[in-house]
Formats: C-alpha cells, structure tokens, sequence
C-alpha cells in the first residue's frame, strides 16, 4: 500500500491536516488483506518527528521514506518531492530485500510515486484515486464561481489533472469507488472500462453496529447530547459543507424547539482556529442559533461509534463527496442518515427505505429532509434498520479486501467482466 500523504499511522490522528477516511479506508484494508494471508507494507512519507516503522500487527505496518524535509506539506504540492521519496523507498526495499506481489496507491501523488516503484520492481500497479481532479474541479467552479481565480494557486488543478491523466493511463489496473468516479474517469480521463473496476470502501463491521436503546441513551448521556440530535464529524474543510448544514439546521431549528446540532470537526490547533471555523460560529450567532449548537474538535476513535448511535439523525451536507464513510459507518449504527446528492452515496440506497437524500445547497430542502426522521417515529424505525442491514450487504471491509484481490488476479480475465459490471448494476439499481 502507498498513501504519501497525511498522518499515516497505526493510530492516526484522524481530523490533522490531509488525515481522515483515505487513511483510514488504507488501514483497514491493509488488515483485512492480511487475514487474507498477505503480508502488508503501507509506505508513507516521514516527517517530524515520525519514527521509520510503525507496527499495526505481526502482518501489517507503516514504513516511512523521507523526503521534502521535516516539516508537513499540504497534498497539492506534495508530489514536487516525490522522486527523493521514490529513491529513498528504493532504496530501504532493496536493502532489506523486500519483495511485493503488487502495488495499491492511493490518490494521484502516491500513484505517481507507485507507478515509479512498480516499473523498477516489475510488480502490478494498480491504483484508487479517492478523488479526481477534474470533478473537484468542476464542482468548485460551479459553486464558487467568484473565487475561479483562487483555485489554481491553492488545489493545483492544472497539474494535478495532468498527472492524473498520465497516471491513469500507465498503471495496470484502476479502482473506483463509486459509480460517479467510474463514469468520470471513462468520459473525463478517457481510460478504457476494461482497465477500471467498481470496488467501494469498508466499514469495520465489528466497531460499527446497531446497540439497544438503553445503550444508546447511556451513549447519549455520556457525550453529553440533549434533545433531538442532528450530528456531523469530519475534518474541517470547505467541500466538507458544514456551514451549509448550519444554514439548514436553522430550517430545522424554526420548526423543531427539541433540536441540536452536533458537529465534531477535526482541526490542527484548537488553540489557533482556522478561518473557516471562525466563519462557521460566526455564522452560527448570526442564525442565533448559539445555544442549540455545539461545535467540538475531533472525536476519539474510541467514542466514534457511540457518537453516531447518540444521534438522532447523522447528516452528510458535502459540496462534493466521493463516497461518504462517515454516513455508512453511521447507518451502520443504526442512524438515520440524510446524504447530499453531491456525491456518490446516494447512489447505493432507496430514498426512505435505507437512508434519505437532498441538495445540500438548498438549505430548506435539506432542512426539511433532516426533520423527517424526527417527527416520524416509524420512518426512524425503518431507516435505522434497513440502513444497518444495507450498509452491512455492501461495505464490509472482509468483502471489499476479496474484491480487491480478484481484480488483481484477474485483471487481464475477460470473465471478470461481468462481475464488475453486475456489481455496479447493484449500486444503480432502482430498489
């Protein structure tokens, strides 16, 4: 596994800088491959004060490569330093004579990277992107158009697209996990269908379950939630959406005196708050709106899923969201989840029978969508349930590992075919 970015660690500090569901989806899927009967290395770049090994388990650890210095560098700029990270990998692996059966990088700087390792080491390269450029790109312009100008100085579309293109063209095989992301790199990547395949993330099933309602209000008392609860948990960034889903709880909050909003967001220094949460408080006293909302760092990894139980409805108000761990790992709990059509998600799921789906954008339709589940007792029932059950058919991480494997091994199987294409039908399907 390569994932160059971010905190990549056998406990990461999930909501610091470039750290959240890909470090995670790596992790996971990384052990999972080792019940498989793999041994796995997940390569990642050292900084800090990092140490060179990290050990998650007699089959799976962290190695770190230098590069770039000490000092953190954000992910759009983070591949000018990747051929001292290539050498260095090199380097460690043929000094310690380590031998790979294939490559799975994660996002474009760690597939460019990958694509180096894997044409020196004569292994398979097969890489899952997470995001693309081009869809950002274009969801951003359509959002922010004023800020057009900004874009290339802070994302570094034109190169990272660039890279991108190449990128998905040389490696052996591409992973998408959503059936957007497939259509995009078809249609804007011009990569042939037989060289990609629809594998979505995991969730741990064995974290993330439904728990009695004694349980769940035990959860509610301990993390001190109170009346009807709407939650949220991410790190803080702009696609993100947690102001809009400020502008559709103040929907919520006209309608409903029992309402709370939850949101946990993940920042580097709570001590020093970033722009964007100054602006996300700012605007929640501007909806006076300060005592009904509870704004907190990160929550632990421990307390994640009773986090999601507490909750009354879990919403996802993404600008843009390739896939949405957080809203399967919630369903997975048992919570009633309302998703943007932003993303890809919504796609796996029948309105009102799994979860619910809205504009994000629109904060009285998503406001609306989000007191649903709270005014009516039997619709809660019935999401709760049949979301867990269907979360639960699609995202495991032991099923989403044995995919992985068979696309490998039979990347190059005409038979393959079929099953990638009848899987994705699954996603599509009108249930």
């Amino acid at each position: 596994m390569v994932s160059t970015h971010g905190y990549v660690a056998a406990n990461p500090p999930l909501g610091a800088p470039d750290t959240g569901g890909q470090v995670v989806y790596v992790i996971e899927l990384s052990k999972k491959l080792a019940q498989l009967g793999y041994k796995v290395d997940i390569w990642t770049r050292r900084f800090e004060d990092q140490p060179e090994i990290d050990t998650i388990n007699e089959d799976v650890r962290v190695i770190r490569a230098p590069c770039g210095g000490k000092e953190f560098i954000p992910k759009e700029y983070l591949y000018r330093k990747l051929p001292e990270w290539t050498e260095n990998a090199l380097r460690y692996i043929k000094k310690h004579k380590l031998e790979y059966q294939f490559i799975n990088s994660h996002y474009w700087d760690a597939g460019l990277a990958s694509q180096h390792l894997a044409e020196v080491l004569d292994v398979p390269h097969v890489h899952t992107p997470h995001s693309l450029g081009s869809w950002k790109k274009k969801e951003m312009e359509a959002d922010h158009p004023e800020d057009q100008h900004t874009f290339e100085e802070k994302y570094n579309f034109s190169r990272r697209i660039h890279h991108e293109n190449t990128l998905y063209k040389e490696a052996d095989l591409i992973i998408a996990t959503t059936p957007p992301q497939y259509d995009f790199i078809t249609t804007d990547y011009h990569v042939p269908a037989e060289d990609i395949r629809m594998i979505p993330p995991g969730y741990d099933d064995n974290r993330f379950f439904p728990m009695s309602e004694p349980s769940r209000k035990a959860a509610m008392e301990r993390l001190g939630f109170k009346g009807k609860t709407i939650a949220c948990v991410g790190r803080l960034a702009e696609n993100k959406g947690f102001d809009l889903l400020v502008d559709a709880f103040a929907v919520v909050a006209e309608r409903n005196e029992e309402a709370h909003l939850r949101l946990a967001v993940g920042v580097e220094n709570p001590d020093q708050p970033p722009q964007l949460l100054k602006e996300l408080k700012q605007k929640v006293k501007d909806y006076k709106l300060g005592e009904r909302v509870t704004i907190t760092g990160s929550i632990s990894d421990e307390d994640l899923p009773d986090f999601y139980r507490a909750a009354d409805v879990f919403a996802l108000p993404s600008r843009y969201e390739p896939f949405g761990m957080t809203a399967v790992e919630a369903m997975a709990c048992g919570t009633p989840t309302v998703l943007t059509v932003h993303g890809g998600l919504y796609r796996a799921i029948a309105y009102g029978e799994h979860a619910l789906y809205a504009d994000s954008f629109d904060k009285e339709d998503f406001g609306i969508t989000l007191l649903k589940p709270i005014r009516y007792p039997a619709l809660r029932s019935r999401l709760s349930r049949n979301g867990s059950h269907r979360v639960r058919s699609l995202f495991t991480w032991t099923g989403i590992a044995q995919q992985l494997l068979k696309a490998v091994e039979g990347r190059d199987s005409a038979s393959f075919n079929v099953t990638r294409r009848s899987y994705r039908d699954l996603w599509s399907e009108d249930v």
